[in-house]
This record gives C-alpha cells, sequence and structure tokens, in this order.
C-alpha cells in the first residue's frame, strides 16, 4: 500500500511540473507591437559583441564568454560567424547559415546543430529553438535550446536561453549584444 501511494504521489508531482511548465511558456504574438523592430538582417549585419553566462539550474554562474560577430547578408541569406573567448581561456567559433522565410520565419543550420534551427519574429522579438551539441568533459551531449531575444534599442539586443535535456531544465544563458 505504501507503494502505491508513493506512487501516486510521484504521478501527481510529476503532472503538476508538466502543467507549471505549460503555464510558463511566452506568447510570441504578444510581442507583435513592440518597437524597435527587429529586423535580424539590419541588426546581423557588420560586426556585433556580446558578453554572456552560463547558470545551473541553481543560478550559479559557471563560465563566463564574449563573442565577436561578423555578419554578412546577401539577400534573404545571413552568415553570422561567431569566435567565442570564455573565461576559463578556451575559444570556440560557431558559423550560422540563415534564411529568411515569409512572415518573419527564420532557419538556420551551424556545424555543432542538429538538423536545423526554426524560430520566428514579432514586433521586437525573436524566439527560436534548436539541438545543440555542447561538448563537456570529452563527451558530447544533446541539449535543447530554447532561445529568446529582445531588441532594446538600435544599439543593444538582450538573449535569454533555457537550455534542456530530456525536459529537465539545465541552467540559462544570458548574453547581451551590442552592436556597433
Amino acid at each position: 500500500m505504501k507503494q502505491r501511494h508513493w506512487l501516486i504521489t510521484a504521478a501527481i508531482a510529476i503532472a503538476a511540473s508538466f502543467a507549471l511548465v505549460g503555464c510558463a511558456t511566452q506568447n510570441l504574438t504578444a510581442y507583435a507591437n513592440e518597437k524597435p523592430v527587429l529586423d535580424l538582417a539590419q541588426y546581423f549585419n557588420g560586426r556585433v559583441d556580446a558578453h554572456g553566462m552560463f547558470q545551473d539550474r541553481g543560478g550559479q554562474v559557471v563560465k563566463r564568454f564574449s563573442v565577436v560577430m561578423d555578419c554578412t547578408w546577401n539577400g534573404d541569406h545571413g552568415v553570422l560567424d561567431e569566435a567565442f573567448t570564455y573565461s576559463d581561456g578556451t575559444t570556440q567559433r560557431r558559423v550560422w547559415q540563415l534564411t529568411r522565410h515569409a512572415d518573419g520565419h527564420y532557419t538556420g543550420t551551424a556545424g555543432d546543430i542538429v538538423g536545423q534551427a526554426v524560430g520566428k519574429t514579432s514586433g521586437n522579438v525573436f524566439h527560436w529553438n534548436y539541438t545543440l551539441n555542447l561538448p563537456v568533459d570529452g563527451k558530447t551531449y544533446e541539449v535543447q535550446m530554447d532561445d529568446w531575444m529582445y531588441l532594446m534599442d538600435g544599439h543593444v539586443l538582450l538573449n535569454r536561453t533555457a537550455m534542456s535535456k530530456f525536459g529537465i531544465h539545465l541552467g540559462d544563458i544570458t548574453l547581451a549584444f551590442s552592436k556597433r
């Protein structure tokens, strides 16, 4: 009987956590009238600098980093060449190939992205999702990235990304972009 009670309690706790996650989802269309309007091809064109940090699920800052981006667009196709420098001295490079589609939809690929990233702009916001191959201690893990970018003005773009695996929240990335 105790085991059955424990299973029922666990099932209720799991169902409640899924319900809370569902309630916490942002609505992209709520930003439709926000200004300034984010045009990715305009913002990510030329040199863009960024500073960020990764926090574990407890809020502890685990890693800090800076990024120098060289960005170019040719029509509806963009290249975002990102050079990361981490607080421990390590470096990384990611080159995004972006495609702008109708109605603010975008797709993107990069060498460490599984499949295709998909997203959409609305007002001053860009939201996209993708799976990242994340190297950790000699192993590589596929993690899901839920990425939200908010254009503050013509120069500053704030980015908040939730990282998860198997639906379990691993941590958050906060990033501030500065356009030269």
